[in-house]
């Protein structure tokens, strides 16, 4: 299939393409510094899985001329990976919080509201605004949650991951106007928002690096309570 006749587009895949190499690296560098938290080093990789495989398809859609029904074939991965992306994120939100039994209670509405979104998303025929809002929404609880563990002082990073995030909804706003820019090559807002988002990427990377010794586990939540006895 040839390229697509649109620097911008093509700027636009490079960049997409550029974001799923990034999320393969950090992956593998979260279970290379991986603690006895197996679980939410997991968790994470997987997030960061799913959008290198967004981003992946992404890239194919942006650079390459198709027929219709192909694109519209890659979409569906696409859309589907992003919606179980950002409920992840919450539930990862919520494990750092509240710990990984909390975080375990989520799943199940969590899957709902993605399997609403991917419904939505399919019903107006693949508006990407369906999914800014979505993942805005949600994002914007994970920066509650996160600025209350910063005040709190009780994960390590947390301070990054909200940095991460505060970046992340400033590419959101970004993808959603229709700012362009022509330094050397020409970036439109989608371009743009993944400039943003592959920063707000490594800065997550980072901040999940530094919360992996102190993140709370709280298997114990699922034990009674034995009262101590004399013997």
């Amino acid at each position: 299939m040839p390229l697509i006749n649109s620097p911008t587009e093509l700027t636009t895949s490079a960049t997409d393409a550029l974001l799923a190499i990034e999320c393969t690296i950090i992956i593998t560098a979260l279970l290379r510094s991986a603690t006895t938290n197996r679980w939410r080093t997991n968790l994470w990789c997987s997030i960061f899985g799913l959008l290198a495989i967004a981003s992946f398809l992404g890239a194919l859609i942006h650079a390459l001329e198709m027929p219709k029904s192909m694109r519209i074939a890659l979409w569906t991965p696409l859309y589907l990976s992003l919606g179980i992306l950002v409920v992840l994120f919450i539930v990862g939100a919520v494990a750092d919080w509240r710990g990984r039994v909390a975080a375990m209670r989520l799943v199940p509405w969590g899957i709902g509201v993605s399997a609403a979104f991917f419904g939505l998303t399919a019903l107006l025929g693949g508006k990407f605004i369906v999914f800014i809002i979505y993942a805005a929404t949600i994002m914007l609880s994970a920066l509650a949650i996160y600025t209350f563990l910063v005040a709190t002082h009780r994960l390590k990073g947390a301070a990054v991951v909200a940095l991460a995030i505060l970046l992340n909804l400033a590419g959101t706003a970004v993808q959603a106007s229709n700012i362009s820019l022509h330094p050397i090559v020409p970036f439109d807002h989608n371009g743009l928002f993944h400039l943003v988002q592959m920063l707000s990427t490594a800065i997550l990377g980072w901040g999940l690096h530094l919360g992996m010794g102190s993140a709370p586990r709280r298997e114990f939540e699922t034990s009674p309570i034995v009262p101590h006895s004399s013997p």
